[in-house]
């Protein structure tokens, strides 16, 4: 993802601080977590807000999201940044006596190919990658999320892949754990509306939960928090049923308090943030309402996974009460490094372990309709395994802007299209046509929109013809 230009960390913290809340001191009344969620002071929230004074949104976004903590997501795979990026993030939420919480997320195969993806090459580096992880934890409370759609999202791997992910999420909470003892680490459990309670807690002892603290839901969704709280209950029986009790589980409230239903909120006006960040939840269930994915950050379908777009924080947040004011005083500004969550996770379409992507392969313009409004279309194979594969498609337009797309192609023998996404696909026959939904059809001169979908058979590179209107 595009960076945000780096603002002075005082310039950010020093609006945040006039916003009030960074978070609640907790007692701990049921959870096995007390203290002080961290707020980070440079984030993509705030330095829009400090970037944007001017704007009409900014108070609300101010008030109720920036002025929040939420969590750190380790997202770039770099071998030789990961240690200074976690041990500065660390550092200063200790300095300030507070709780940092990481959101880790390069496992290989991310996302099966989606819009989240990306990752470490292979298990091997990921394993390395997390050793960095663990060994800049410090010795204090710091709360993990590993791997966001890791166990819940499993349609692209085979059963050898399946297995090699189990064995790398259990060797990944040891890893973790053994590098800090007070590490508080969580695996990932999908949500109340995707896989059944008895399932997801089989797939979460398969995946290592045994030496984890828990699990948390609701990252890849906006289910209420009475439905997660309920399923995290019953995933707790499961799973002291099969001989893993005093498991606990954290609940993402940062998109929750409005519709729940489609993964993607990119378009969406009827979410709502939920409960502010705490954790002292009043549940000997539940260690933390968390805010995982940060509010007005984009789940890929409709922006770039990751970006912050402030109409989506503006939505989020525009019918919610200001949160209450903090018991402990805003953190001063730390000397972490600024980092921005390069994406984010999202329950999106499955796909396939991915392969060294394609160079894009332009298709020709179609013959200009009426009004001399053309597009073109460019595919490139986003991955592929044995039987199938990941095709991405960008659509361009032409000299003229357009209100609509529509590409077209023949499929090759033994290829069938199982599933696409930011598209509404039609077949008939070895024809395959995807036109455009309502977001992303309007196109200015040059404009470029994306879709994406899943097909089984050999991958190939298929001629392309796209259609305006």
């Amino acid at each position: 993802m595009t960076r945000f230009p780096r603002l002075p960390l005082a310039a950010a913290a020093g609006l945040l601080v006039a916003a009030g809340a960074v978070g609640f001191a907790g007692s701990a009344a049921a959870g096995t977590i007390s203290g002080t969620l961290y707020r980070e002071p440079d984030t993509s929230v705030a330095r829009w807000v400090a970037a944007n004074p001017s704007d009409s949104r900014m108070p609300v976004i101010r008030d109720r999201v920036a002025s929040q903590p939420a969590s750190h997501w380790l997202s770039n795979f770099n071998q030789s940044t990961i240690r200074s990026e976690v041990s500065g993030y660390v550092n200063a939420a200790n300095a300030a006596g507070q709780i940092p919480v990481l959101t880790v997320y390069g496992i290989t195969n991310r996302d099966c190919g989606g819009a989240s993806s990306g990752g470490a090459p292979d298990l091997g580096q990921y394993q390395t990658w997390i050793s960095g992880v663990a060994s800049s934890l410090g010795s204090r409370t710091v709360v993990i999320i590993l791997e966001p759609d890791s166990i819940a999202l499993q349609t692209c791997l085979s059963s050898a892949d399946l297995a090699a992910r189990n064995q790398a999420l259990r060797t990944a909470v040891q890893t973790l754990k053994s590098g800090n003892a007070n590490a508080k680490v969580y695996l990932d459990a999908g949500h109340s509306a995707w896989n059944s309670a008895g399932e997801q807690a089989n797939r979460l002892i398969a995946a290592g939960v045994g030496d984890a603290d828990g699990f948390y839901t609701n990252v890849s969704n906006f289910n209420a928090t009475s439905a997660e709280a309920a399923y995290g209950r019953s995933i707790i029986s499961a799973l002291s049923g099969q001989g893993h009790p005093g498991k606990r589980q954290v609940i993402d409230t940062s998109r929750n308090g409005g519709a729940s239903g489609d993964w993607c909120g990119d378009d969406n006006t009827d979410r709502r943030i939920g409960r502010y960040p705490t954790v002292d939840t009043g549940d000997a269930n539940i260690d933390g309402y968390l805010w995982v994915k940060p509010p007005g950050e984009a789940d890929g379908c409709r922006y770039a996974a990751g970006s912050f777009q402030p109409d989506l924080a503006y939505s989020l947040a525009s019918s919610a009460t200001n949160p209450p004011s903090p018991s402990a005083p805003p953190s001063s500004p730390s000397s972490s490094p600024s980092s921005s969550p390069s994406s984010s996770p999202s329950s999106s379409p499955s796909s396939s372990p991915s392969s060294s992507p394609s160079s894009p392969t332009p298709s020709s313009p179609s013959s200009p309709p009426a009004g001399g409004k053309t597009c073109s279309a460019a595919f490139r194979v986003a991955g592929s395994w044995q039987g199938g594969f990941q095709g991405e498609v960008t659509v361009t337009a032409g000299s003229s802007a357009i209100a609509g797309w529509a590409v077209s192609w023949t499929l090759a023998s033994g290829q069938s299209v199982t599933q696409a996404w930011n598209g509404t696909v039609s077949t008939s026959g070895s024809a395959v046509t995807v036109r455009n939904v309502s977001w992303n059809g309007a196109l200015n001169s040059g404009g470029t929109a994306q879709f994406g979908f899943l097909a089984n058979g050999a991958a190939s590179t298929p001629a392309l013809s796209c259609t305006a209107s």
